[in-house]
């Protein structure tokens, strides 16, 4: 199968006055210089997903509308990229409560990680997303794109400092990424998951 993939980049942080939109736009930039990808940047605080996940056995009928919606994004999406600090040692509330409300959307997609943070540059919540992510039958990409003391790294103009040495990080990110989403893509196409 070819054709254009549908990268979701998801901006985890809802916090006020969060860096999460800055790092996730740069990203976005990134990827959009890829042909091969159409991007959807979501951006978890504009969502209004319910804190309260809906009961085991409700139906995807009754979930909440923003619950529908963001489901339909997730599902037309063949990979995606979580842009999340490091909250903690782990990653944000609201992007657990993110990825609990759905589990088919995920289902053998690959994952991709951009962190932002203090000295450990949210490597620590990407760790412990990797082992979340497994569980929900997703595969994550090793290379990572990550930010120590992130507010110093990124000019006024929402561009990193290292332009040269961040653009090569996302490259090869995004080279994972890509072949992961064609080979998953392809597989999902001749015979569907079974998890």
């Amino acid at each position: 199968m070819t054709g254009s993939l549908n990268l979701a980049i998801i901006v985890g942080s809802t916090r006020d006055r969060r860096f999460g939109p800055t790092v996730a736009a740069w990203f976005a930039g990134e990827a959009g210089r890829r042909p091969d990808l159409g991007i959807d940047v979501i951006d978890l605080a504009e969502t209004a997903l319910p804190a309260v996940l809906a009961a085991d056995d409700a139906g995807p009928a009754e979930a909440p509308e923003p619950v529908r919606a963001l489901g339909e994004r997730l599902d037309r999406a063949d990979a995606f990229v979580i842009v999340t600090p490091e909250y903690n040692r782990s990653f944000p509330g609201s992007l657990k409560t993110a990825v609990d409300w759905y589990v088919d959307e995920w289902q053998a997609k690959p994952v991709g990680f951009v962190s932002y943070g203090g000295t450990s540059g949210g490597l620590r919540a990407v760790e412990h997303l990797r082992q979340v992510f497994a569980e929900l039958h997703a595969v994550t990409v090793r290379n990572t794109v990550s930010f120590h003391s992130c507010r110093d790294r990124f000019d006024d103009h929402g561009r990193p400092i290292d332009a040269a040495g961040c653009r090569a990080a996302a490259e090869s990110l995004l080279d994972q990424l890509i072949w992961w989403a064609r080979t998953l893509r392809d597989a999902r196409a001749q015979r569907p998951y079974a998890a």
